[in-house]
């Protein structure tokens, strides 16, 4: 009996050691990414006067991270909050998922959206600079509604397509493994994969299946391996090209983007924020990572209190610009 206390008092005592050493360093880490929620006011004191044009994630931003990719869908909450920040400002969505999935969750049409990375942008007006350029193209609906289309990937979708028949015939015994078809992009998911050896195999599968395609890349998120074209266009390029459309010059002074995600991928964006020299690139995270955001938010929940803030900031300024 007294081996037995002795031993969980010795277990108690590693575990409050490593939570105190994981919050000892989650507090060093906020220190160099403060909580844009606590720095509200003083963050906003800098976008007085200027345009703010709002950059969201999806997934692990507006919605919470699940193991059903199918089933990630955003709280009614959620939805009415960015339906009032896209009234207040112009708004986007970049997701590494397909354009039209990204909408049936969302269901907002006052947001602009740019799928799979923003491989796949549609726009009612398109880019001046990027005018009459091969991946720009219009397409009018069946109601004569013109619509302009950025497909910098376009030429790869043939051999994605190839990529997906291949993946899902090598991993079908990997159980729990599921491959998504983001259109211009193909994404490994491995979170219901019970097994890190499992794990290990699959990831050896898909790296030696796209040794074939040296014209693509890997990359790893949370519990997922995106394959892409290894071409110059990322969320930061696609972040440059939004603004562009929605008439606003990144070099201008007046424009202040403000950019929330939760991936690796989100890190092009939080870049093309600094080279800009203003704005506030903002990471999703309640564990310390490496990050070229400057101010943090921990979860999904603080990112919808950040927008309600963002629209009851805006109607102030404006009130009292006409008062």
């Amino acid at each position: 009996m007294g081996y037995q206390q002795n031993t969980e008092s010795i277990w108690k005592e590693m575990f409050d050691d490593c939570g105190e050493a994981v919050m000892n360093s989650y507090t060093s880490w906020l220190a160099k990414h403060p909580s844009a929620l606590n720095n509200f006011e003083e963050m906003m004191s800098e976008a007085e006067g200027k345009e703010v044009v709002v950059f969201l994630d999806y997934d692990g931003t507006l919605s919470q991270i699940v193991e059903e990719p199918d089933q990630a869908f955003m709280t009614d909450e959620m939805r009415s909050a960015l339906g009032e920040v896209a009234l207040a400002f112009p708004t986007a969505i970049v997701s590494g998922r397909r354009r039209d999935k990204v909408f049936k969750f969302v269901q907002l049409k006052n947001v602009h959206y740019a799928g799979s990375h923003g491989m796949d942008i549609s726009t009612p007006s398109g880019s001046l600079k990027y005018s009459g350029h091969e991946h720009q193209v219009i397409t009018t609906d069946e109601h004569g509604k013109e619509a302009v289309h950025f497909l910098p990937a376009q030429e790869f979708l043939p051999t994605i397509q190839e990529i997906i028949k291949d993946l899902r015939e090598k991993t079908k015994d990997i159980k729990g493994s599921m491959i998504e078809d983001n259109q211009f992009c193909v994404s490994v998911h491995y979170r219901k994969v019970a097994n890190e050896e499992d794990v290990d195999i699959l990831k050896k599968m898909v790296k030696s299946l796209m040794e074939a395609h040296k014209k693509f890349r890997i990359s790893e998120g949370k519990k997922v391996l995106d394959i892409r074209p290894n071409i110059d266009w990322d969320k930061g390029r696609a972040l440059q090209y939004l603004l562009d459309t929605l008439g606003y010059d990144s070099t201008s002074e007046d424009v202040f983007p403000v950019y929330i995600g939760d991936d690796k991928t989100d890190e092009d964006a939080f870049t093309a924020i600094r080279q800009i020299g203003r704005g506030f690139p903002i990471v999703v995270s309640s564990t310390p990572k490496q990050t070229k955001a400057a101010h943090s938010l921990r979860d999904p929940t603080e990112v919808m209190s950040f927008l309600k803030r963002l629209v009851s900031w805006k109607s102030t300024t404006t009130s009292n610009l006409i008062a």
